[in-house]
C-alpha cells in the first residue's frame, strides 16, 4: 500500500478528478465561464455562475464516462498543480542563477540570467503539472464511487449567487 493507497488520500484524489472531470465538461458548455473547484474527502465545490441543474447533469456525465474508462477527464489545464510545478522549477532555476552573487551589483549583473532560466522553467515545466495530477493530486479512476448531493451553498444573509458566482457543493460517497 502507497501514501495514495490510504482511504483519505484516495477519497480526495478520485474527488479532485471528478472535479475536473465536472469542470472540463462545464467548460464545454459554458465555454467563456469562469470556474474554479476545490476537492475535500466528501466531495467538492464549484464556483462559478452555473444553473445546479447544469451542474447536477455535467457531474453525472463526468461520473459515468469516468466509469466507462475516460480517465483523462481527470486532468485539467487550470490546475493548481501545475501552477505550483511550473512555480516550483522556474524559482529553483531563478535560484540558481543567481547562487554565488552576494553584492547587489553581482545580483543585477545576474538578473537576465535569473529571468532567462525562470522563462526556460516555464517552458520546460509544461507537461510536468499533468504527469503530477495523473499520478498523484488525482485519480481517474472513480471506482465505487457515487454522487449523495448536489446543492448551492448559502452563507448566512447571502444567497448563492456571491459577487458574480454561484458557490455548489457535491457530495460524493464510496
Amino acid at each position: 500500500m502507497t501514501n495514495l493507497d490510504i482511504p483519505l488520500i484516495s477519497r480526495v484524489r478520485r474527488n479532485h478528478g471528478l472535479e475536473h472531470a465536472t469542470i472540463n465538461i462545464l467548460s464545454q458548455r459554458f465555454p467563456y465561464q469562469p470556474l474554479a473547484g476545490y476537492s475535500s474527502p466528501g466531495g467538492f465545490w464549484i464556483l462559478g455562475e452555473v444553473p445546479t441543474e447544469e451542474l447536477r447533469e455535467a457531474v453525472i456525465q463526468a461520473l459515468t464516462r469516468m466509469h466507462a474508462g475516460e480517465r483523462h477527464l481527470a486532468i485539467h489545464a487550470n490546475c493548481g498543480t501545475n501552477v505550483v510545478a511550473s512555480g516550483f522549477i522556474a524559482g529553483l532555476l531563478a535560484w540558481l542563477g543567481m547562487a554565488g552573487a552576494r553584492s547587489r551589483r553581482e545580483k543585477v549583473d545576474r538578473l537576465p540570467l535569473a529571468i532567462a532560466l525562470a522563462t526556460l522553467g516555464l517552458i520546460l515545466s509544461q507537461p510536468l503539472g499533468p504527469a503530477i495530477q495523473a499520478r498523484v493530486t488525482t485519480s481517474g479512476d472513480p471506482e465505487g464511487m457515487s454522487i449523495v448531493d448536489i446543492f448551492p451553498v448559502r452563507f448566512g444573509m447571502f444567497t448563492p449567487a456571491v459577487r458574480g458566482f454561484t458557490i455548489h457543493r457535491v457530495i460524493t460517497q464510496g
